[in-house]
């Protein structure tokens, strides 16, 4: 089956000109060596984590992809494209001979190559659907772009044909993005301790300018943080907060055991990573429970973040990514 890949030209473009004129498309890494030398892919990470040491793990292990992607699953015959930003433009081409390691072609720190027969005709970025401008903007070297092959394959076929823009498909991109980073923030959420979470939960608050008293480790007597709006805890409301931070859903009891721990005429708020069962729903209607999910926690972390003290934003570090209004 014929495969679409992106291929980054080097850091700054500089490389499109050589591949042009030599027919190839290359990537770097050259302290790996050759790839062909390793058996597996862990063979080579141990490389790298030998020769890259001042790059974090994840870091490695995403470069160690690249190259082994780029060494063994490229084949004759896939599609090749490429981007210029000074053009804006994709250049496309098919690949006709697999990996080779060769640091006398092209620029020696790009020694990882393939041999590309490029298109005269190039592709517009304009003309490409925003979402497929999203995917084909990965910051990544070497990825597959399979699902964008077709649509390229249209301006290469018919050059001069201007498809129709549909003005909802810019939000539909919008939504996707930050669909996919809340997930992304889930997954992180989901890996901290328990302890770290009824952090983060009681830094969500204080986010919202209530005082707040975390429970130490050990027995709570079903509170884990009992939440304040003034530094006594004389002022109501007075919320006493629950967090179940595990796979399993909370349930009924555990809701009722909030309801009765003191102090009893607090406010309540149950945090429940692993979602509730029905019962626990009903229960919590009933008496005016506050209930809240890993997604809605994830939601409101956002909405509050910058406000949450730093030592709690420090387990779970975010990045702000600004998108057109």
């Amino acid at each position: 089956m014929q495969q679409w890949w992106m291929i980054r030209a080097g850091d700054f473009n500089e490389l499109i000109p050589v591949w042009k004129e030599e027919g190839i498309a290359s990537i770097g890494w050259p302290q790996l060596g050759n790839p062909k030398h390793y058996r597996t892919k862990e063979d080579m990470l141990k490389k790298a984590n030998e020769v890259y040491q001042e790059h974090k793990p994840s870091t490695r292990r995403s470069w160690v992809s690249q190259v082994w992607r780029f060494s063994t699953e490229i084949k004759k015959g896939d599609r090749v494209i490429t981007y210029s930003k000074e053009l804006r433009e994709y250049l496309v081409g098919t690949v006709t001979e697999t990996h080779f390691f060769d640091n006398s072609i092209g620029n020696p720190n790009y020694p990882n190559h393939i041999r590309v027969e490029w298109e005269e005709i190039t592709v517009s970025r304009d003309l490409l659907s925003q979402a497929a401008k999203n995917s084909l903007g990965s910051v990544l070297t070497v990825f597959r772009v399979d699902q964008w092959g077709d649509e390229i394959e249209q301006f290469i076929e018919h050059p001069f044909w201007e498809p129709d823009i549909d003005e909802a498909d810019e939000d539909e991109v919008k939504e996707d993005l930050v669909g996919k980073a809340l997930v992304m923030i889930e997954d992180k959420v989901d890996i901290l301790d328990p302890w770290e979470l009824q952090d983060l939960v009681g830094g969500l608050l204080e986010a919202m300018n209530y005082n707040v008293r975390i429970s130490p480790k050990g027995p709570d007597g079903g509170v884990d943080i009992l939440a304040f709006k003034d530094a006594f805890g004389f002022e109501k409301p007075i919320v006493k907060v629950q967090v179940k931070h595990r796979k399993s859903a909370a349930s009924a009891p555990e809701v009722q055991q909030l309801l009765g721990a003191n102090p009893i005429d607090a406010n309540c708020l149950f945090v429940s990573t692993g979602g509730f069962t029905s019962q626990a729903e009903a229960v919590a209607k009933h008496n005016s429970v506050r209930l809240v999910d890993l997604e809605e926690l994830v939601r409101l972390i956002v909405e509050w973040y910058e406000k949450i003290p730093s030592d709690k934003r420090a387990l779970l570090p975010l990045q702000k990514v600004y998108v057109p209004e």
